[in-house]
């Protein structure tokens, strides 16, 4: 399941080397530049979960989602290896960026982002989950506690995802999120979902 910032700006614009990318809140570029200051995400629990900042020993499976090609149908296709080990370096205990844990076996299942600002001003929520998690309800129990969290600082948070990506779509309506706007953007159909405090 896959929803993350690739789906709205899609990984594809920054296969050459020399240009920058954009990592959720994060623009890398490809010279070897210290990773972001700002302090991680604090953890957040949930029956089921735990959601911290990304460890150096959670490259190898976070790197899965960038290469699987179930992941990364809706988000311009696996990343090149020089894009790879721009983000393995800069992905640890980067802020915004959850890791998803079960807490029963210490697995790491997804990540989920959130990046201040990112749409028009709102704050906007992405997600990635291993296909091998999918089905079990571990993406909406993480992005539903992610959403929440969020709407304690801020009056509305957004998600985008292809038009084409049934299953996140059920995700995005299922934590609450409604069908807000439409729209192409990096060669595709898009839709943005919103969900504001009451």
């Amino acid at each position: 399941m896959s929803s993350f910032r690739g789906r709205n700006a899609r990984d594809h614009r920054c296969r050459s080397r020399g240009r920058a990318e954009r990592i959720g809140s994060m623009t890398v570029s490809p010279s070897p530049i210290t990773a972001p200051t700002a302090a991680p995400s604090a953890p957040l629990t949930t029956d089921r979960l735990l959601l911290r900042s990304v460890r150096r020993g959670d490259v190898a499976a976070v790197t899965r989602l960038w290469t699987d090609p179930q992941v990364r149908q809706h988000l311009g296709g696996p990343v090149t290896e020089p894009v790879i080990r721009i983000r393995q370096r800069r992905i640890v205990g980067a802020a915004g960026f959850h890791a998803v844990i079960r807490v029963e076996d210490d697995v790491l299942l997804g990540l989920v982002s959130v990046e201040p600002g990112a749409r028009n001003g709102e704050t906007e929520v992405s997600y990635q989950f291993l296909p091998e998690h999918w089905g079990s309800g571990y993406a909406r129990e993480a992005v539903g506690a992610v959403v929440a969290r969020v709407l304690e600082e801020v009056p509305s948070v957004v998600a985008v995802t292809q038009e084409a990506n049934a299953r996140s779509r059920r995700l995005l309506e299922a934590v609450g999120m409604e069908h807000a706007e439409s729209f192409v953007e990096w060669d595709a159909h898009q839709v943005l979902y919103r969900l504001r405090r009451d």
